[in-house]
């Protein structure tokens, strides 16, 4: 082997060796970078299992903490507790030890009290024993003036109360007596009061005119009553029927409008209504004469003629067992007589005493007290102001600030306190029979409503447009719960709900 060939084996040792090492090396370095990337990933998975550990030591530390602080604020609790126990036992003691202190300071108290009572007993002892003595020198006259002068001044207090007491009762009875001096004297002007019942007797040529008053079915007595709002009833009397019904107009018409069917012989529904309505007519002209009359009568003039008309109307109203339209001109008749006994205005009392109770006449249609309404009806019509307080004073409502409007007052106390002229008892069913309509109109649809047989039996009557079969049940179901509710009635009231249509059809 040439020097060359040696040269060449060395040189590719040499770059074998070389290429060795190199490869070695490259293999040595990415091993190193494996090794270093696990111890890496070894030193990350230790860093956070040190932090989760770290974390867990933590919470569990906040843990404990959160636990320490809740019996903390348990222990804190009970303590305060246990605080206010003690507190409240110790106010309850010093409590109770001001109140035996009191108690105490009270017994002292009494004791001194009974102390100086028991002192001043024993002064008053010996001034009487003194006394006594020097009473046992005295002659019996001396000792009897003493006596009496010493009672008068102790009495003294005790006579000035009889002496009062006995003024007021001798005024009071005086005032008494005056009054029934006053009645007896104007006996001579007193008007007849004597009160009418809510039922009239018609009567009958016949007695074949039951059936034709009732007529087939009952036809021609239930179409009377619904036009009149008045019971009929037909018994067994001979002769007679006998109409129910607690408003006066209302009965007057119908039997007026009864009267007339019974003299002309056609009874039939048709001649029902045209008979009612002309004697309704009739009825308001007589109404519009009678308050005319009452007037003239009492010597009042300047009246509007609605005033008048209203007037009339009180011909038809009972209060407390007296016609109001007489009761109004006895009034106004007293009232004048008076007010020309004391230098009065006699125009303005009797105009005031006639009209006192105007508000009777409207009182059922309008809600209100009929004094106030009597006075808004003459504000109305144009009243002097003396006339129209003279009205709102008569009822002893407010204070009456004239003499006119005295004088009204007493000539109204006068016509009712004489004998035989109140009874309540009628004034009241009336009004509770008024009530009892009131409360049935108050519902809708609605057309009219009467109360029959004393206060046992209500018959509403409701537009046909506005309800059907069905609501009528409903709406006496309604009302007979309303009443139940809201109307004292000492026994069962009937509801009766009307529904009727008529069909008009024309023959040519």
């Amino acid at each position: 082997m040439d020097a060359l060939s040696l040269l060449l084996v060395l040189i590719g040792l040499a770059v074998g060796s070389a290429a060795g090492y190199a490869v070695r090396k490259v293999f040595l370095s990415k091993r190193d970078r494996e090794v270093a990337q696990q111890t890496q990933r070894m030193i990350d998975e230790a860093n956070m299992k040190a932090k989760e550990m770290v974390m867990e030591a933590k919470n569990e530390s906040l843990r404990m903490q959160e636990e320490i602080k809740r019996e903390e604020r348990m222990k804190h609790e009970q303590l305060e507790k246990m605080e206010q126990r003690l507190t409240s036992k110790e106010q309850s003691l010093d409590k109770k030890l001001d109140e035996s202190e009191k108690m105490k300071s009270d017994l002292e108290q009494k004791a001194q009290s009974v102390k100086a009572l028991r002192e001043e007993i024993e002064k008053m002892y010996n001034a009487q024993a003194a006394q006594l003595q020097k009473i046992a020198a005295l002659s019996p006259e001396q000792a009897r003036e003493m006596l009496l002068k010493q009672v008068e001044e102790e009495a003294k207090g005790d006579l000035l109360i009889q002496m009062e007491k006995a003024e007021k009762e001798l005024k009071d009875s005086a005032k008494e007596r005056a009054r029934y001096l006053i009645a007896d004297a104007i006996q001579r002007v007193a008007a007849d009061v004597t009160a009418e019942s809510t039922v009239t007797i018609v009567n009958l040529p016949s007695d074949d005119l039951k059936g034709r008053i009732i007529g087939r079915e009952g036809r021609n007595i239930n179409t009377f009553e619904q036009i009149t709002g008045i019971d009929v009833i037909v018994d067994d009397t001979p002769g007679s029927i006998v109409i129910s019904g607690f408003d006066m107009i209302r009965r007057y018409i119908a039997k007026m409008t009864l009267e007339r069917l019974i003299v002309d012989g056609r009874i039939h529904p048709a001649r029902i209504e045209e008979t009612y309505e002309k004697v309704k007519e009739d009825v308001n002209n007589i109404i519009k004469e009678l308050g005319e009359k009452a007037v003239f009568e009492v010597g009042v003039t300047g009246l509007h003629p609605n005033l008048v008309k209203l007037l009339g109307r009180l011909k038809f109203r009972i209060s407390y067992g007296q016609n109001v339209l007489k009761h109004s001109m006895e009034v106004a008749v007293l009232a004048g007589a008076l007010a020309a006994e004391l230098g009065a205005d006699v125009n303005v009392c009797k105009k005031a005493g006639l009209l006192h109770d105007i508000g009777k006449a409207v009182d059922h249609e309008i809600q209100g007290n009929h004094v106030k309404i009597g006075a808004e009806i003459a504000k109305k019509f144009g009243l002097t102001p003396d006339v129209v307080h003279a009205i709102e004073a008569h009822d002893g409502d407010i204070e009456p600030k004239s003499v006119e409007a005295m004088l009204v007052e007493a000539a109204n106390l006068i016509s009712n306190a004489r004998p035989g002229a109140s009874k309540e008892n009628l004034d009241t069913f009336i009004r509770r029979m008024q009530e009892l309509e009131n409360l049935c109109l108050s519902f809708g649809g609605v057309k009219k409503a009467y109360a029959l047989q004393a206060g046992n039996e209500v018959r509403i009557f409701v537009n046909a447009d506005d309800l059907d079969d069905l609501g009528s049940k409903r709406l006496s179901h309604d009302v007979a719960r309303k009443i139940e509710r809201d109307f004292q009635h000492p026994n069962p009231i009937k509801v009766n709900v009307i529904r009727e249509i008529r069909k008009d059809a024309t023959a040519d």
